[in-house]
């Protein structure tokens, strides 16, 4: 599985972007995917996963009521839909995919994408 992260930008503070994540081979609408994100000089954090069909999800609490992560399966692609940004959610944003099931830890994904920068200016 290939994964390529794209939509990120620069926005003010209290604006949206959605970010994707596109992915090959035949079997990618069979993982889990999940959105990380690494601040300068911080660790790399959870930010949202959703499982292979779509119908479960979960987020990280900073993002909780803001962003809201979906998938097409026909277009092999995952969505994060951020709004109400915050400078504080300025990262480099990764995402990354693993068989089932659904996980908030980083360490249980096989496969991550090269990452997007999100910045949000006050």
């Amino acid at each position: 599985v290939q994964l390529q992260a794209s939509g990120g930008g620069l926005v003010q503070a209290g604006g949206s972007l959605r970010l994707s994540c596109a992915g090959s081979g035949r079997f990618f609408s069979s993982y889990a995917v999940g959105w990380f994100r690494q601040a300068p000089g911080k660790e790399r954090e959870f930010v949202a996963a959703i499982n292979w069909g779509g119908g479960s999800t979960v987020y990280g609490d900073s993002v909780k009521g803001r962003f809201t992560i979906s998938r097409d399966n026909s277009k092999n692609t995952v969505y994060l839909q951020m709004n109400n940004l915050e400078p504080e959610d300025t990262a480099v944003y990764f995402c990354a995919a693993k068989r089932s099931p659904i996980s908030t830890i980083q360490g249980a994904y096989s496969y991550w994408g090269q990452g997007t920068q999100v910045t949000v200016s006050s």
